[in-house]
């Protein structure tokens, strides 16, 4: 029996789901349907969209059909269990004063550590972006370390301020814009995580890695003024694989 299903999204769309949880496993796999796809350039395929534990593949209904694309599916499936290249891992700086991380007090008296414990709690993993999302340039990140998973706020906020760092249940994630949002706030980056000017569009991408360096305020504002002059791009180097 299959460990995956093809399901039919309105007449121009397939969604193909690998499970119901997010587990790094099941995203491997769906990136690299998503990637074998995406370099095999299907006639009809418009694009193609990875989340957790799925993908969507819209497709024009006057070049191809959905029964064409399942069979291009069934054969490309098994081809690789995860992405084969072109991923990166990114140096991501954060300042963690509290006045840059409004809730970062309130999260070490609820997890029974310092502020300082937080911060090398969630500076010292290695994330992986499963999916961008919410809004353009979003990446949604795990796996939080398990001291630090909480729910989201019971009082979302109208506002959050751009570049903040958050967490909510296994995921952690930076704010492109202000928006709002009902996520924890334990930190701000000065790095910009969407430029439509750009030709790369969101910084991260789903299958990159993402560590996060604490800076101090004054070393923040440095990066933030170099942001703005177009003059800072953070560290990355390519996943080995």
């Amino acid at each position: 029996m299959a460990d995956f299903r093809i399901l039919k999204a309105a007449d121009s769309a397939l969604v193909i789901e690998f499970g119901s949880t997010i587990d790094r496993k099941i995203s491997d796999r769906v990136l690299a349907l998503a990637e074998t796809l995406e370099h095999a350039k299907l006639p009809g395929v418009t694009e193609v969209i990875a989340t957790f534990r799925s993908l969507s593949i819209n497709y024009d209904s006057l070049v191809t059909t959905g029964n064409e694309l399942e069979q291009a599916v069934h054969a490309f499936i098994n081809q690789s269990t995860r992405a084969s290249g072109g991923k990166r891992i990114w140096e991501i700086p954060v300042c963690y004063e509290p006045e840059f991380a409004p809730d970062i007090e309130e999260i070490a008296k609820a997890a029974k550590l310092s502020v300082e414990e937080v911060v090398s709690l969630h500076a010292g993993t290695q994330y992986h972006v499963y999916m961008i999302g919410f809004v353009p340039g979003f990446p949604y990140m795990g796996d939080v370390p398990e001291k630090l998973r909480f729910p989201r706020r019971s009082d979302p906020r109208t506002r959050v301020p751009p570049g903040s760092v958050a967490i909510a249940t296994s995921m952690t994630a930076v704010y492109p814009y202000e928006s709002p949002g009902g996520w924890h706030l334990i930190g701000t980056s000065p790095v910009r995580f969407f430029d439509a000017a750009s030709a790369r569009g969101a910084l991260l991408a789903p299958g990159d890695a993402v560590k996060f360096n604490p800076v101090a305020p004054a070393e923040f504002e440095r990066i933030k003024l170099a942001v703005q002059r177009n003059d800072y791009v953070p560290d990355s180097s390519e996943i080995a694989t």
